[in-house]
């Protein structure tokens, strides 16, 4: 028999319990589904919104088995949002779903073939010179996805699996970015310039422009080509008379003799094709670096489109392009009051401007000296090729006070101290 005496808590503990089950009770009955007819509402589902990575991504693509990394890049301003109630993404045509934004336009997109020297698969090599660089250096210029392939070593950017797997690449991101068909370029320098032929002449229905720099079809590595000297060409022309093609080469190559640009240029023209070929004077194979630093090149790509209305009239222009401006013959009085020392806004010597005889040198910061010459009374540029100028500053007396030193992507003030 259970005691009574002591604190009594073995009555309360049961009464605590029926307590506890009665609130169990009730609150069952307060969550049950209610039978009424009443409408009921859905749980809401939180919509989720993907926002496009952008700059240059990591891809990958297999061809007959065979994995091949490569890089693409796409436009800081590329904001295609796309979204469901899943969180699944979806194709272009639902974007105007999404938080009321409209559509975005099919973005273009260029296929890009990189030279010999970055072949490899690491996938990321052959973002170091040409189309890529550029692309870092002006942005704001090249508003196209664009598609980086790399060729391994030991293969040629005209093998036919190395052609399969570049057309591959670019079909697999024209399907991930809903890429204007309308709008597809190609482009490619020296060895990728060989690629890049071939694939216009296989596919010749599918670039809107082609630009290639410092390349041609009579392949390297290839020599009994050459043969067909007299007919290969105008194969190539026949195929291409109506994709505008821009051809850049340097008068000085030795690797990939400006004649080869020329015979394609002198092919496309006799079949009335739209041709352009720009000769640099004074630059060796590496014409690259200025060629895909023209202002004009993005530009002109844009300005072609596939099936374009009226028909694409025929063109055949041919520039020499000088290493640099006429230079001008200044008084030594007047290259006087530019010796001195210049430094920077931290104060930091940066240039020394020394003059012998008629001619005027600068000395850097690391002690290189280079000649300098005048383009006009104060400006003054490298005879290197370099697009780079120094214009002399003078205040209202007419004193030198510094140098304004201008590349193609920024400027700075360099105060004259001596």
């Amino acid at each position: 028999m259970q005691s009574s005496g002591g604190s009594g808590t073995g009555l309360v503990i049961p009464a605590i319990s029926l307590l506890l089950s009665l609130f169990a009770v009730t609150v069952s009955h307060a969550t049950a589904p209610s039978n009424s007819h009443s409408p009921q509402k859905r749980p809401i589902t939180p919509i989720h919104a993907t926002v496009q990575e952008t700059g240059f991504l990591n891809r990958s693509v297999e061809v007959q088995g065979v994995p091949y990394k490569f890089q693409i890049y796409v436009p800081d301003d590329f904001r295609r949002i796309i979204a469901d109630q899943a969180g699944e993404r979806k194709s272009d045509k639902n974007d105007k779903k999404v938080a009321g934004k409209p559509p975005e336009a099919a973005p273009p997109i260029i296929l890009f073939l990189h030279g010999r020297g970055e072949r490899g698969s690491d996938g990321m090599w052959q973002t170091q010179i040409g189309l890529p660089q550029e692309i870092r250096d002006h942005p704001e210029r090249w508003p196209f996805i664009v598609v980086i392939p790399q060729c391994p070593f030991r293969h040629f950017w005209t093998d036919p699996d190395m052609l399969q797997m570049a057309m591959a690449a670019l079909d697999q991101e024209v399907r991930e970015f809903h890429a204007d068909p309308e709008r597809t370029y190609l482009t490619g320098l020296s060895l990728g310039g060989y690629g890049a032929w071939e694939l216009a002449r296989n596919f010749p229905h599918r670039w809107a422009a082609i630009a290639i720099v410092a390349s041609g079809i009579f392949w390297s590595y290839a020599p009994d080509r050459w043969h067909e000297v007299s007919t290969l060409p105008s194969e190539y022309a026949r195929r291409l008379v109506h994709t505008p093609i821009w051809l850049f080469h340097g008068a000085e190559d030795t690797t990939v003799v400006p004649r080869q640009s020329e015979l394609m240029f002198e092919a496309l023209k006799a079949e009335n094709g739209h041709i352009r070929l720009w000769d640099y004077q004074g630059l060796h194979h590496d014409c690259w670096t200025r060629a895909f630093n023209e202002p004009e090149l993005p530009r002109w790509l844009l300005s072609h489109r596939l099936n374009q209305d009226p028909q694409l009239p025929p063109l055949a222009e041919r520039i020499t392009i000088p290493l640099h401006p006429p230079a001008l013959k200044l008084p030594t009085t007047l290259l006087d009051t530019y010796v001195g020392e210049y430094r920077d806004s931290y104060n930091v010597l940066v240039a020394t401007i020394q003059r012998q005889g008629e001619q005027v040198f600068l000395r850097n910061a690391q002690g290189d000296v280079n000649e300098i010459m005048a383009e006009s009374t104060s400006t003054f540029f490298y005879p290197t090729g370099s697009l780079t100028r120094l214009t002399f500053e003078h205040d209202s007396q007419g004193r030198v006070t510094g140098i304004l030193m201008r590349d193609d992507r920024h400027e700075e003030l360099w105060e004259k101290k001596k």
